[in-house]
C-alpha cells in the first residue's frame, strides 16, 4: 500500500485530465496556463507513484494507455463533481472563482466588450474572464471553452441559446467617391456590374451575398478581384473606395457614422436573428457562466446601464 506522503495530488490529477482530453501537452498548458514542462513533470510523477504508464506519447500525438484510459473514466466525475461544489460554496458566499473561457466572432466579442465586460468587471474582478475570437466555428466542448458566441442560424441544434442584444442585419455599404465614380446599385442583380469586395468563410468557400424584399429571396456570387476573410478589413476596404462590401452593420457603424461608408440596397437588406450566447443543454452550468447570463439578460432588457449608475 502507497503510504499518504505518495498519494496523488489535486493537481497532479487534474494535469493527467487537461492532458488526457486534449489529447496534446502544448493545447492542455494553452487551456490551463500551465507550462508543458510542468505538465510533464506531473504526469511523470503520477505515473511513478501509480507504477503505471498513463499515456503514450509520441512527437505528434498523445494517446492514452488502458490504464489512462480507465483512470480518466473512474476520476473525471468526481474532479468535476468538487469544482462543481467549490464553486457552489464560493457562490452562496456572493464570490465567484475560477476561469470563464468563451470563444466568439469577432462582432461578438467586440459587442461583449463594449455592452457586457465593463460590468462583469466590476462586479466579478476574482473570476479571469478569457475571450477568444475566432473566425471558425469551433467545437466549444472539444476546445475547452465554457460558451461561445455566434450568429443565431450558425449555432449548433444541441446547443442552449441565449440572445444578445437586438436583431441585426448584413449590409451592403461602399464609399461616397466610389458611387460617384460608379453609380448605385438599384437591386442585387445590378452588383454584375459593379466592384465587389468578396468574402471568404473560414472553411475556404467564398460567401454568396443574401438579399430579400417582399418575400423575394436573391443569393449573389459577387464579381470582384479583392477577397478578404474578415468583416473589420472589408470595411476598411471599402471606406477607402475599392468596391462595394457586403458585412454585418455591426462591424460598419462607426465608419457609417464618421461618413467613411454609404449604404446600398438597404430595402433588400432584412433582418437576422442577431447573436447568440450557447452552451451544452447537458452539462453542468459554472455559476460563473450563470452570472454571465443574467448581465446579459440585464442588457437584452435594457436594465443594465441604470443598475451600473445606481452602483
Amino acid at each position: 500500500m502507497h503510504s499518504p506522503v505518495n498519494r496523488p495530488t489535486l493537481a497532479d490529477l487534474k494535469a493527467f485530465m487537461a492532458v488526457a482530453e486534449a489529447r496534446s501537452f502544448r493545447r492542455a498548458a494553452e487551456l490551463t496556463g500551465v507550462t508543458r514542462s510542468a505538465l510533464s513533470h506531473a504526469i511523470k510523477g503520477l505515473e511513478a507513484r501509480l507504477g503505471v504508464r498513463l499515456l503514450h506519447r509520441t512527437t505528434r500525438s498523445v494517446g492514452l494507455t488502458q490504464a489512462g484510459e480507465q483512470l480518466l473514466t473512474r476520476i473525471a466525475p468526481h474532479i468535476a463533481g468538487l469544482e462543481q461544489a467549490l464553486e457552489e460554496t464560493a457562490d452562496t458566499q456572493g464570490q465567484l472563482i475560477g476561469t470563464l473561457r468563451i470563444n466568439g466572432s469577432e462582432e461578438a466579442i467586440r459587442l461583449l466588450l463594449a455592452a457586457v465586460v465593463p460590468a462583469w468587471l466590476r462586479r466579478y474582478p476574482s473570476v479571469e474572464l478569457d475571450l477568444v475570437e475566432d473566425g471558425r466555428l469551433v467545437d466549444i466542448v472539444e476546445q475547452g471553452f465554457d460558451a461561445g458566441i455566434r450568429l443565431g442560424e450558425a449555432v449548433p441544434a444541441d446547443m442552449v441559446a441565449v440572445r444578445i442584444g437586438e436583431t441585426q442585419r448584413f449590409i451592403t455599404v461602399a464609399s461616397a467617391d466610389y458611387l460617384a465614380l460608379h453609380g448605385s446599385p438599384l437591386t442585387p442583380q445590378d452588383l454584375s456590374r459593379h466592384v465587389c469586395i468578396r468574402q471568404r468563410l473560414p472553411g475556404g468557400k467564398r460567401y454568396r451575398w443574401e438579399f430579400g424584399q417582399k418575400g423575394e429571396e436573391v443569393a449573389v456570387d459577387a464579381p470582384g478581384v479583392l477577397t478578404l476573410n474578415n468583416s473589420r478589413l472589408m470595411v476598411d476596404a471599402a471606406a477607402a473606395g475599392l468596391g462595394i462590401a457586403y458585412v454585418p452593420e455591426l462591424s460598419a457603424l462607426e465608419a457609417l457614422n464618421a461618413g467613411r461608408l454609404v449604404k446600398v440596397l438597404e430595402a433588400w437588406c432584412p433582418e437576422i436573428p442577431g447573436l447568440f450566447l450557447y452552451f451544452p443543454a447537458n452539462r453542468h452550468i459554472p455559476a460563473s457562466l450563470r452570472a454571465f447570463i443574467g448581465i446579459i439578460r440585464e442588457y437584452n432588457a435594457g436594465d443594465l446601464s441604470q443598475r451600473e449608475s445606481d452602483e
